[in-house]
């Protein structure tokens, strides 16, 4: 009895170990980017890092995730990715389940300084907005577009702009700007649904989350070139929308 006792202390001091190394691996990864600099392709490293510390993350959140539709994916070209948004999780099981097509989000200026993730997603090719200046603002929407352009990423961006805290009440009103990285780029717009993820942290840590990404529907490039971007707004409401009635 004692002597199992010793081997089981031994066996989970052994995995605290190797996720010690783990956590200081990504510091270190983290530490060699440079924060104030912008990079425009995903670099292959730090994309197999950062999947590999989305993994760890979702076995700490204890998610079982899975992907629906993904026979819709024009997984052949770049495309605009939008959804819907109500956990920090989004982006992170978003473009773990997508990795085949090397998802960069644009997202928040604080995102880019969590710790372990910030400086890593940048190196992804992640941009950053500013929401308080619109000027900036719609530069970066024209980087973005610049990355499909280049075939260097896919862009996902959540036209709510920011987590809706409330998704039982529906979706918060579109930023439909965001729709121009598409029309810029000429680019498919791949429309998908988050299921679960308002739950996660309501779950966490005590029971397991199932969380689903279903894609809805993929609108043609050439349907939304000349289109106001309030049409391609409402278009794609009224796909998430049902869905959010449904699933409620």
């Amino acid at each position: 009895m004692i002597k199992a006792v010793w081997i089981l202390l031994g066996m989970m001091g052994v995995l605290l170990g190797v996720q010690l190394i783990y956590v200081l691996f990504l510091m270190v990864c983290d530490l060699l980017v440079d924060p104030k600099k912008e990079y425009d392709h995903c670099d292959r490293f730090y994309f197999k890092v950062l999947n590999s510390a989305a993994c760890y993350s979702f076995l700490l959140g204890r998610l079982k995730i899975r992907l629906e539709g993904g026979e819709k994916v024009p997984w052949d070209r770049r495309f605009l990715l939008v959804s819907n948004h109500c956990s920090n999780f989004d982006p992170i099981i978003t473009w773990y389940l997508l990795r085949k097509n090397n998802i960069a989000f644009v997202s928040k200026k604080e995102n880019f300084k969590v710790p372990l993730f910030g400086r890593m997603i940048r190196k992804c090719g992640f941009l950053e907005i500013d929401r308080e200046n619109p000027r900036e603002a719609v530069r970066t929407l024209a980087k973005a577009a610049d990355l499909i352009r280049r075939d260097a990423a896919s862009v996902g961006i959540y036209p709510e702009g920011t987590r809706n805290r409330t998704p039982e009440k529906g979706l918060l009103p579109f930023h439909n700007g965001v729709f121009k990285i598409a029309q810029m780029a000429k680019a498919p717009v791949v429309v998908a649904k988050l299921h679960g993820t308002d739950q996660i942290r309501k779950r966490y840590p005590w029971r397991r989350t199932k969380v689903c990404l279903e894609i809805l529907e993929v609108i043609p490039g050439e349907e939304i070139v000349g289109v106001r971007t309030s049409e391609i707004g409402e278009r794609v409401a009224k796909l998430l929308t049902p869905v959010n009635t449904s699933q409620e």
